[in-house]
């Protein structure tokens, strides 16, 4: 890990639950991380991949290169951006995958194209007891007010993409701590990422800019980005909400339009 990486930015990109991760690696404390050292990503049964420290170049919506097999431990956090390796085989390009899932890391939907697309088929709806865990966190909000362009697909999107101007309000959709702020994770632009209680995340990506910071706790309903196109062809809210992990349909806890 590099400065500005967090245990829940390494689990969304990696397609983990942030709670496995630091059981893999002996982390007691997720706050307290140390840079230069490296983080298993998969379970010690799997050939285990590790998260190296690289530099991160200027972010681009490409695939991250494999990460080398090994085993590894401990990391940090504090302001930079972090870039971490995917295992080998694991989907990263913005199109095929959004918020890591259970298994591909978290590129952003689609790029480009304003055209609209219904949630498609296959699409998993949250079940009982999804819906009712979100539930005990109040209702929810839509993040942005604009029109649904890309729904929820468990392959192809891993999360909801909604149109808009740039500077348009981005808000958070729940009550919830800032976990991550910043571009380090290749393909989401400016990205927010918010802890829930303990087992849901959910995540913002392609702001213009970002309003609030890591370890802020931030209220439903409050601005904490304005809309943007980074690392995006066209202005857009990419947003993903995560379950212990696993990505979920985010309409089936939003209001009806």
């Amino acid at each position: 890990m590099q400065r500005g990486d967090t245990l829940y930015s390494i689990a969304l990109a990696f397609g983990q639950d942030h709670r496995d991760l630091a059981r893999w690696n002996g982390i007691e404390d997720p706050s307290r991380l140390a840079v230069g050292q490296l983080l298993r990503v998969e379970p010690p049964a799997a050939a285990a991949a590790v998260v190296p420290v690289a530099p991160v170049a200027a972010a681009q919506p490409t695939p991250l290169p494999p990460a080398t097999a090994g085993a590894a431990a401990g990391a940090s956090g504090a302001a930079a951006a972090p870039s971490v390796q995917a295992p080998a085989g694991t989907p990263t390009a913005p199109g095929s995958a959004t918020l890591p899932a259970a298994t591909p890391p978290l590129p952003a939907a689609a790029a480009g194209g304003a055209t609209s697309v219904a949630p498609a088929a296959a699409a998993s709806a949250p079940s009982a007891a999804t819906a009712n865990g979100a539930a005990q966190l109040g209702p929810w909000l839509w993040p942005a007010e604009g029109k649904l362009i890309e729904g929820f697909h468990e392959t192809r999107n891993k999360g909801i993409d909604i149109a808009g101007k740039e500077g348009d309000p981005v808000v958070a959709a729940a009550d919830g701590q800032v976990v991550y702020s910043g571009s380090g994770l290749r393909g989401y632009g400016n990205l927010v990422i918010l802890k829930h209680g303990e087992d849901f995340i959910s995540a913002y990506a392609h702001n213009r800019s970002i309003l609030v910071k890591q370890g802020q706790s931030v209220r439903r309903g409050q601005r904490i980005a304005e809309l943007g196109r980074t690392d995006a062809d066209v202005p857009k809210l990419h947003f993903e909400i995560r379950q212990q992990g696993k990505p979920i349909d985010p309409l089936g806890l939003l209001p009806k339009r």
